[in-house]
């Protein structure tokens, strides 16, 4: 009897241990992060880039995991379901926050479900017409729709996205009709573009980056809070007179709910020397993204306010949930 007593507070020692004893030990194995996408698209770019980076500063492997499927939301319902100890990492894109308004049951709740880390890094999304068109700036689109029986065909990255919302958000307040052309990927929405097979569109500005700047794809209006730097003659919505219209594509960095905050908050800090570093910061911003490592409080607080947002706008356009 007395060695089965002896021994009962042993077995019981790991789930006694405290948050900050656990996080001490922290990490003693490789962590993954799981990308809701298939290999090659910028999330997983942007993941591997934190991953390669994360490795030396941990002491740990950082191996990304690929689990695409519905949207982003099969990768992001397991990474839900992982435990709470700082081994299982997420890395979605704008999705998480929009997937909960336009699924009926996504398979998780961005704000319950998951710890926010970091934002890692966001791309406006822009407002495209083809090179041969006649459309030449945002209000051109705007009348050549009004006048489009029907409605204009209007390319995007995949239902649900931010540039397809950016558009739906676009007709709402002005009171014209498009026909969403969605497409499986930001890269087969540029090719339909290029190809002329739809006249206007709107992408990420990382996915039409190259084409704006090459000439084949004419930029109307960006949705950032600010002009691009090397595209100084294209507007922003808020200069073109559509106040708080900001929409871009952001990644982000997440753990599931309970994770220990001293685990939260190192990732925080390793992620931000990760995405400082110059080179990494300049590579990005040349092919269309801005780096905001800000922290954990920072993404809670855009999280929070996207969801609802997103929402909004999912509910003014009538689209169906799936």
């Amino acid at each position: 009897m007395r060695a089965r007593i002896g021994r009962r507070p042993l077995l019981a020692l790991p789930a006694l241990l405290s948050a900050p004893a656990l996080a001490q030990a922290w990490p003693s194995r490789p962590l993954r992060i799981m990308v809701p996408f298939g290999p090659g698209g910028p999330t997983d770019t942007i993941a591997r880039v934190l991953a390669n980076g994360l490795t030396p500063l941990l002491g740990q492997p950082v191996v990304i995991e690929n689990r695409g499927g519905a949207g982003g939301n099969i990768g992001t319902a397991l990474a839900a379901r992982a435990a709470p100890d700082g081994y299982t990492l997420l890395v979605p894109s704008t999705g998480f926050v929009v997937n909960a308004s336009l699924f009926r049951n996504p398979g998780y709740d961005p704000i319950r479900d998951f710890a926010p880390i970091t934002e890692l890094g966001a791309s406006p999304d822009v407002f495209l017409a083809g090179a041969a068109s006649p459309i030449r700036n945002l209000e051109g689109m705007i009348e050549r729709a009004k006048a489009t029986a029907g409605g204009l065909h209007f390319a995007n990255p995949g239902s649900g996205s931010t540039p397809h919302l950016a558009g739906e958000r676009l007709a709402i307040l002005r009171g014209f009709s498009l026909v969403q052309v969605p497409h499986s990927s930001a890269a087969l929405c540029v090719q339909a573009l290029l190809a002329g097979n739809t006249e206007i569109g709107a992408t990420a500005l990382a996915s039409s980056h190259a084409q704006v700047k090459a000439g084949a794809l004419r930029p109307l209006a960006l949705t950032g809070p600010a002009r691009w730097e090397d595209l100084p003659q294209v507007p922003t919505m808020l200069e073109l007179g559509f106040p708080g219209f900001i929409s871009e594509t952001f990644l982000s960095l997440h753990a599931p709910a309970g994770t220990p905050a001293p685990i939260i908050e190192r990732l925080a800090r390793e992620s931000a020397v990760v995405m400082r570093d110059p080179e990494t910061s300049a590579r990005m911003r040349a092919a269309g993204y801005i780096l905001r490592p800000e922290g954990p409080e920072a993404l809670a607080n855009r999280v929070s306010r996207e969801v609802p947002a997103w929402r909004e706008v999912i509910a003014r356009a009538g689209i169906a949930q799936e």
